[in-house]
């Protein structure tokens, strides 16, 4: 069985301090996990590429751990950084058939807060709008830095910045569907 959302999550905290033994739990954790995440959504006979997408996936998380908010899920965090190696997988392999990628059953955790849930929702919607938007509608938006920040660290306009937020809304509000 599986460990849930807070093992993996205390695994991750104990590692990002130093502890080399919980880093390593944790890896061997996850690898099962995703091993188990990748071969679902490839089709038979890709069980290599499956062994490669956890590699990249575990190389990812090691170069990016210290992005990690110890404060926030570890799951849905993770379970993106799985999303985004498929998603660029995929795109490299389009003549291989999948499972559908919204699928509900993921790597993540059963005990994942509805919070995680919806930032993991946000998430799967920003990546449909081009980087430029979708990092200044994060910065902006979401995390509360301001326009003039935005643009200076962009190397962009004010302006530009403006207008990228306001399209990249724009065209979330296309792909959101609202009920009657």
């Amino acid at each position: 069985m599986f460990p849930g959302e807070t093992e993996l999550r205390a695994l991750m905290i104990r590692s990002l301090a130093g502890d080399a033994v919980a880093y390593r739990s944790l890896l061997e954790e996850l690898t099962e996990r995703l091993r188990g995440f990748f071969r679902k959504r490839l089709a038979a006979g890709y069980a290599a590429d499956a062994e490669d997408l956890v590699q990249e996936t575990l190389l990812a998380l090691h170069s990016r751990r210290a992005t990690y908010d110890p404060a926030k899920p570890f799951t849905p965090w993770l379970h993106a950084i799985a999303g985004y190696k498929l998603a660029d997988y995929l795109r490299r392999r389009r003549d291989q058939p999948t499972t559908d990628l919204a699928e509900t059953e993921s790597v993540a955790a059963d005990d994942v807060s509805e919070g995680a849930l919806a930032q993991l929702d946000l998430s799967r919607l920003l990546a449909a709008i081009p980087a430029g938007p979708r990092a200044w509608i994060r910065s902006v938006r979401i995390e509360g830095r301001s326009i003039a920040e935005v643009a200076a660290r962009a190397g962009v306009s004010s302006s530009a910045v403006k207008v990228g937020i306001h399209r990249g809304l724009r065209a979330l509000a296309g792909k959101v569907q609202t009920k009657p």
